[in-house]
C-alpha cells in the first residue's frame, strides 16, 4: 500500500480511537498525508483552499434548510400525530404496536429526514408505549433504531444530496425518487420481523377503531404528510430545485406548527434557529474536511489504484459487489454516514460502474448500507439514541436486532443485484434514460 494511504488511515483511526471529532480526524490525517508530497505551507494553504471549494455547491444549501425544518417538526407535534395516524390503520395487526412503531419512523423519519430525529421522537412515546403492553424495551429499541433508518432513503433526504455532489452531479430529483421503493422495502422487511417476532410471544393485540376514527386520525396526520408530496412533486415537476424545496419546506413547518398546529411559540424559535446553525455548523464542516480528503485520494490516484486491485480480484460481478458492501457495513460502523459518502464514493463509484452499476443503483446501494452503520456498533449514532430513549444498554439491545440486521441485508443484497430496485421509478417519471 502507498505511505500516503498508510499514513491517512493511521491517523485517522488514531486519532477517532481517542474521541477526536470526526472533521478534525480527517482534517489532520489528510494534512499529515498531504505533507508527504510538499511542505507545510503550500499543505495547509491547499486543505484550506479545498475545505472552502468544497462547501462551493449551490445543492449545499438545501441541507440547512431541511435541517431546520426538521427541527421545527420534530417539536411541532408532528410525531404525535403521525403515530395516531399509524396507529388507526395498521395498530389493530398482530404485533400492531411494533408496526405502529415502524411506519411512524418511517413517516416521521421521511418528513424530518433525520434518523436521530425520528429515534428520539417517535421513541420517546412509542418504547414506553410498547413496554406498557408487555413488549421488551430491548426489542422496542431495536425496532425503532432499524425503523429510524429508512428516512436516509425516502425522501427529501440530506446525505443524497450530498452524494449527488460527491458522484459528480447525479441528479437529486431522480435520486429521490430512486430512494422511495428501497425505503419501503426496507420498512416491509422490518415489520415482517416485528409480527413474526410478536406472533412468537404472543404480545397483545389492539383493537380495530371505528372507521369513523380512523378517518379523523388520518385526517388530522394528512397536513404533516402533504410535506413530502409538495417537496417532491415540485421537484420533479421542475416546480422548484432541491435547495428552494428546502425553504419551502421550512415555511411549511413554521405555518403547521406555530399557526395550525400551535406546538411551537414564537419563543421558542430562537432557540430552534441556534441549533439548526450548530448542527449546519456540524456538518458543513465534515462536508468541507472530507472534500480536502477527497481531494488527496484522487490527486495521489488511490481510486485508480483501488480499481485496478479489485478488477485483479475476479471479473466476477456479484463477488466484487459483495466485496464492496462488506467493506462499507465496516466503514459505516466506524465513520458516520456524510465522510463515508464523501471520501468512498471517488473510490468504489468507478469499480461498480465497471461492473455495469449505475450511479443511481449505486448510490442507494452506499446510502442503505451505511445506515446499517447506524445501528451498528461501536459507532452508530442512531443505536446509542435509542438506547437512550429505551433506558437500556447497547449489549442487551444486541440480540434482537439480530434478526432485523439480516432482514437490512437481503433488501441490500436486492437493491446492489437488481437495478429495477433503485431506477424503476425514475425510469417511470422520465428522470433516467
Amino acid at each position: 500500500m502507498d505511505l500516503t494511504a498508510i499514513i491517512l488511515v493511521v491517523t485517522f483511526f488514531a486519532l477517532l480511537l481517542i474521541n477526536v471529532p470526526i472533521s478534525i480526524c480527517i482534517g489532520l490525517a489528510t494534512l499529515l498525508a498531504l505533507l508527504m508530497h510538499m511542505d507545510f505551507t503550500p499543505a495547509a494553504t491547499t486543505i484550506a483552499q479545498q475545505l472552502a471549494g468544497g462547501l462551493d455547491s449551490f445543492a449545499l444549501l438545501a441541507i440547512p434548510f431541511f435541517i431546520l425544518s426538521g427541527l421545527i417538526m420534530g417539536q411541532g407535534g408532528i410525531a404525535k400525530r403521525l403515530i395516531e395516524c399509524a396507529m388507526a390503520l395498521i395498530g389493530f395487526l398482530p404485533g400492531g404496536l411494533a408496526l405502529v412503531n415502524v411506519l411512524s419512523c418511517m413517516l416521521f423519519g421521511a418528513i424530518s429526514g433525520s434518523a436521530v430525529a425520528a429515534t428520539s421522537a417517535i421513541g420517546s412515546f412509542m418504547v414506553p408505549e410498547m413496554k406498557k403492553h408487555g413488549y421488551s424495551e430491548n426489542f422496542a429499541a431495536a425496532v425503532t433504531a432499524t425503523a429510524s433508518t429508512t428516512g436516509m432513503l425516502i425522501p427529501p433526504s440530506n446525505i443524497l444530496i450530498i452524494y449527488a455532489i460527491a458522484s459528480g452531479g447525479v441528479s437529486i430529483a431522480a435520486l429521490f425518487i430512486a430512494g422511495y421503493l428501497p425505503g419501503i422495502l426496507v420498512g416491509l422487511a422490518l415489520m415482517t420481523v416485528c409480527a413474526v417476532y410478536s406472533i412468537k410471544n404472543k404480545y397483545p393485540v389492539t383493537a380495530r377503531l371505528p372507521l369513523k376514527i380512523v378517518i379523523e386520525k388520518v385526517l388530522a396526520a394528512f397536513p404533516s404528510l402533504l410535506l413530502i408530496f409538495i417537496v417532491i412533486g415540485g421537484i420533479i415537476g421542475g416546480v422548484f430545485t432541491a435547495t428552494e424545496a428546502g425553504a419551502i419546506a421550512v415555511i411549511y413547518a413554521l405555518i403547521l406548527s406555530v399557526i395550525v398546529y400551535k406546538e411551537i411559540s414564537l419563543a421558542a424559535l430562537p432557540g430552534i434557529l441556534l441549533k439548526a446553525c450548530e448542527t449546519t455548523a456540524i456538518v458543513m464542516l465534515i462536508i468541507g474536511a472530507s472534500s480536502a480528503m477527497s481531494w488527496l485520494l484522487s490527486f495521489t490516484h488511490i481510486p485508480q489504484i483501488v480499481s485496478d486491485f479489485f478488477l485483479t480480484l475476479s471479473d466476477n460481478p456479484i463477488i466484487i459487489l459483495l466485496l464492496i458492501n462488506l467493506i462499507l457495513i465496516l466503514v459505516g460502523a466506524f465513520i458516520d454516514m456524510t465522510p463515508a459518502v464523501l471520501i468512498f464514493t471517488p473510490i468504489f463509484l468507478p469499480v461498480a460502474e465497471q461492473f455495469g452499476m449505475s450511479p443511481i443503483q449505486f448510490g442507494i446501494m452506499i446510502v442503505l448500507n451505511l445506515s446499517i452503520g447506524l445501528v451498528s456498533p461501536p459507532v452508530g449514532s442512531v443505536l446509542f439514541v435509542s438506547c437512550a430513549v429505551a433506558k437500556t444498554s447497547l449489549h442487551k439491545i444486541i440480540k434482537p436486532m439480530i434478526p432485523l440486521y439480516i432482514v437490512m441485508f437481503l433488501v441490500l443484497m436486492l437493491v446492489t443485484y437488481v437495478p429495477a430496485v433503485s431506477e424503476f421509478l425514475p425510469r417511470l417519471f422520465g428522470l433516467i434514460e
